[in-house]
């Protein structure tokens, strides 16, 4: 059975900015590491920085098409 264009809208917002949540944490773990030598460590968490943020951007994209 298919459910309401609304209430998925409304899950999916509520993921995005628990997405959003955990990006920012992801985000201030990489400061502590900068200026160091591990770049290896700062890479890999502005990688998946940057992972979250386009989830969160097609998280955005698909709360839109629910309108």
């Amino acid at each position: 059975m298919a459910g309401s264009t609304e209430s998925t809208a409304a899950e999916l917002s509520a993921i995005a900015d628990n997405v959003a949540q955990y990006r920012s944490r992801v985000a201030g773990l990489a400061e502590p590491w900068i200026g160091t030598d591990r770049d290896d460590v700062v890479a890999a968490i502005h990688e998946a920085e940057r992972q979250l943020r386009n989830a969160e951007r097609t998280l955005t994209r698909a709360i839109k098409a629910c309108d």
